[in-house]
Order: structure tokens, then sequence, then C-alpha cells
């Protein structure tokens, strides 16, 4: 396999995607004829089967399958041939495959945009919708997350599995050990830290190692870089910042003598530039580092990628039916919403995006290939990404920046378990393992589209047929049909648009 290297990329090359490779299995079928009541949405049963489906498993392997998966309560108990003793019911899976549900590790639990109210069931729909059944949330009121939460593991909501990563921070050393003992406290589930300068960064890392807190990093333009993380033993790094920051020859990113951080116009233009200020031999330095380290990188491709084509963003077809008034509000150009920045936004300003995006995909390469871990989140709620579909689009972005689809599965399933420290339990299709399944209506190796909730167009025998969807998630064992969730935020947009006056 050619290595894309960053030199080549600053050179002028463009990073192709590998091309998809289609699973040729077998169409013999473990167990003839349907003989349970089919699942309901919404229920979970003692013993469920999950009748002749291919799995795609979360650790890199190949298509296996048709196989039974026999789920009993909140457990897969076997994957395999034919299964015998009694069903409480049963989903058909001829001719579709079956995944570990995905794991979103960049969230934000969000009741209100743009001024307005806006459910959390809208959020939870979506996810589920899109075949993920677990959230890290990064940032948002911790009672009200602690709450939904709570109600998850009971099975009380309709929701995915959440993981509470509380902000801390601190302008000095024992500010910010202090802010990580009261995350520790309160009893989240990791720490979510932003820009910090270097002594109170190294005093927050060291105090969440003692306490063995997990941290998630948004790193700033700030005195501190990734160098420091990968000191302290941060556990993932999130977007993207900080990572270029580190391999600049010598001093600060060549900003115009105007630029103010704050202004976010400013902020998300001079960062489509931050990648081609870097040197590439320092930037393998910094990815080698990561790697040796176990710093993970968590990029969330999707949620700049506005940047780069804005008329696109702005005319997502599924904003016509699922689009809530809030978002549509939000993401209105405004200076006072955060990544609402496009005013007076160039066609500059998005070929510098497109050739920074080649740069950033040939980075990830690198950092894999030197050993480094991938993961996957969507970010959305911001520039004109809708949760769930956010996500997918994540997945087609990573294709697109050269990984094979099998590994691109593996970095929303085992690496993102892996990285909660949940890999015994999440991320797989395997006995012993929580039942927390997708059910596809197409394989998604040879399309990724197959996996939006709208679902895509298929050519097949000289016809066009629509096909693709997440037809079931399943999710704790509780079984979710996919349209069902769909048509429910369908009203509740409609609803909300008639509340607010809209379309």
């Amino acid at each position: 396999m050619q290595r894309y290297s960053i030199s080549r990329i600053l050179a002028g090359a463009i990073v192709i995607a590998l091309p998809v490779l289609s699973s040729t299995v077998s169409a013999r079928q473990v167990d003839e004829t349907p003989s349970n009541p089919t699942a309901e949405h919404g229920r979970r049963y003692d013993r469920l089967l999950i009748r002749n489906v291919y799995v795609i498993d979360g650790n890199g392997t190949p298509t296996r399958g048709p196989v039974n998966v026999v789920v009993e309560n909140d457990r897969i108990v076997s994957v395999g041939g034919r299964s015998s003793g009694d069903f409480d019911a049963e989903i058909d899976g001829e001719g579709r495959y079956l995944l570990p549900g995905f794991i979103n590790l960049h969230v934000h639990l969000q009741d209100s945009r743009g001024n307005m109210p806006m459910p959390f069931q809208y959020q939870m729909n979506l996810w589920l919708a899109s075949g993920i059944t677990t959230v890290r949330d990064v940032g948002s009121d911790f009672e009200k997350a602690e709450r939904l939460k709570r109600q998850s593991d009971r099975g009380s909501l309709v929701a995915p599995r959440i993981f509470i990563y509380m902000r801390a921070g601190g302008g000095t050393p024992e500010e910010a050990r202090q802010s990580v003992r009261a995350v520790h406290e309160a009893g989240a589930d990791g720490v979510k830290i932003f820009g910090m300068d270097r002594a109170p960064l190294a005093a927050l890392l060291d105090e969440a190692k003692k306490l063995g807190l997990r941290v998630a990093h948004h790193v700033g333009v700030e005195e501190s870089d990734v160098w420091d993380d990968i000191a302290g033993g941060t556990t993932t790094i999130e977007h993207w910042y900080g990572i270029p920051d580190a391999a600049i020859p010598y001093g600060s990113q060549s900003f115009p003598p105007d630029y103010n951080y704050n202004n976010e116009v400013d902020r998300f233009r001079w960062a489509g530039r931050l990648f081609r200020d870097a040197d590439p031999e320092k930037l393998s330095l910094v990815l080698q580092g990561m790697a040796d380290a176990g710093v993970a990188w968590c990029p969330t491709l999707t949620i700049y990628e506005a940047s780069r084509d804005v008329q696109r963003a702005r005319t997502q077809p599924w904003f016509e039916d699922y689009l809530h008034p809030a978002l549509e509000q939000y993401f209105t150009p405004d200076l006072g919403s955060h990544g609402s920045y496009f005013l007076g936004w160039t066609t500059k300003d998005e070929i510098e995006w497109s050739r920074n995006y080649q740069i950033w995909f040939a980075a990830l390469r690198e950092f894999a290939e030197r050993g480094g871990i991938i993961c996957a989140g969507e970010d959305a709620g911001f520039i004109y990404r809708l949760y769930g579909f956010g996500y997918i689009r994540e997945l087609e972005l990573q294709q697109e920046a050269g990984f094979h689809p099998l590994d691109v599965i593996r970095h929303a399933t085992g690496n993102n378990a892996l990285m909660l420290g949940m890999e015994d339990e999440l991320g797989r299709v395997k006995a012993g393992y929580r039942a927390d399944l997708i059910l596809v209506n197409g394989n998604p190796q040879e399309n990724f589209k197959l996996l939006y909730p709208t679902g895509t167009d298929v050519y097949e025998d000289g016809a066009v047929r629509p096909g693709g969807t997440v037809e079931w998630t399943i999710k704790d064992g509780f079984c979710y049909r996919g349209a069902v969730l769909m048509e429910e935020v369908r009203e509740m947009v409609t609803e909300a648009r008639h509340s607010s006056g809209g379309r």
C-alpha cells in the first residue's frame, strides 16, 4: 500500500481514498423459515434471535456469515450457526448486515439552540436512527446530562448510553487540581478541558491520572500544545488544534496584524491555513510522539466541512424534514453564536480549507501508520451539522482520508470503546458483550450512505430503488426501528415549526 507522506501533500499531491472492497459471501442461509414473533419497537426480550445476518465486527476483520446472533436481555450470548431453544421474538436479517452499535465520542447534549427550546429526545432519536448506541458528552449542563444518563441506564429513556466528561480548568496549578477533584466528586466519567497554559495543564493531567479520570482535550491557540498532552498523558485530542501548532518551525502561525482569536470569522478563517504552516518533518515527530504516548485522535472532520463548501452545507437534503427550527436559527451566520461564522466567507477561504483537509487527511493516515489510535465523533449542533447525519458524514470523510471501510468501522466501534475503557463491553459483535447492535439494509462497506437515516437510492439490475438505512438499532437489548424513530423526529420538527410560525 502506498504511503501518503506529509511532504508530498504539501508539494501538491492529493490523497485518494482506497477503493471500497465488496465482500463476497455465501448466499447460504443458516435457518430457512422464521418461526417466532417479529420484534417490536421499544421492547427488550428475555431471548431474541437475529436470524441470517452478515456480521461486520468492530475489530477490523472481514465480513462473515450468514450467522445467527442470540441476545438475552442486554447481552449477546452467541454468534454462530443454527440456534436452538425457544425465543420470545426474532429479527429476520436475511441480506442485511449486523454491526456493533456506533460510539459517538464527541457530542454535546443540547435542549436549546438559537435562544429557542429543543427537546433532548430530538437528539436521542436522530442518534439512535443513525446507529449510535453510545455517546460521550464533552460539555453540557452536568445536572441535566446526569439525569439523562440515569434514565438511559435504567431503560426508561429512548436514548444511547451516555458517558459524561465534565469541564475542568484553572489559571493556576492548584486551581486546576481542585477542578479535577470537583469532577471526580461529582461522579463524572471523565474530564473535558479547553486550551490552558502549560503549568496548570500539567497539574490538571497529573491530578486526573491520580484519580483515574480520562481526559478529552480541545486544544486552543494557547501557550500549550500537543507536546504537553504527550507529556501529561491526555486520553484524546479533540479536533486538531495543538497538533500542527506543535510543528510550526518557530513561533506563531502567520497571523495578520489585525487577527483576533475571539472574532469567529478570524478564528475559523485562519484555522484553515494552520496545517500549511507546519513543517512536515516536525509534524511527523509530533504524530510519532502521540502514537508512542497512546494519545488518541478524535478529529471530527465532519464539523469543519462547511468551511470548504458553504452552499453544500446549507442545502443538505434532510434539512427539509428533519432540521429543528432552533438549529436552523442557530446556524444562521451570527458572530454571537459559536461556529456561525460565515460572514463574508470567500472562494479563497473555501480553497484554503480544501487544501487544509488534504494535509489533515495525510496526517491522519501517517498517525495511524505510526501506531496511533483514531476515533470517531461528530460535534453536531454547530456549523450546519445535524445530529447523527454528521456522524455518518464523519465515516465518509475518514474513508476519503484513505482508510478502508473496515478500518473506519473499527474507529467508530472498537477504537472508541477502548478510549472509554469499555473494550470488554462495547464495540464488538461477540458473545458476552453488551447487546448494542445495528442492522443495516445493505453492505455499508460498499457505501456508507446506506447508514444515513433517510437511506439512499440504490441502482440494481438496471433500476433505481430506495435502499439503505439502519433498520434496527439495539441498545442494551432494547430494539428500536429506525423508521419509527425518524417519523417521531419529523413530528417534533413539524410541531416546532408550527409553534414558531415557521414553514
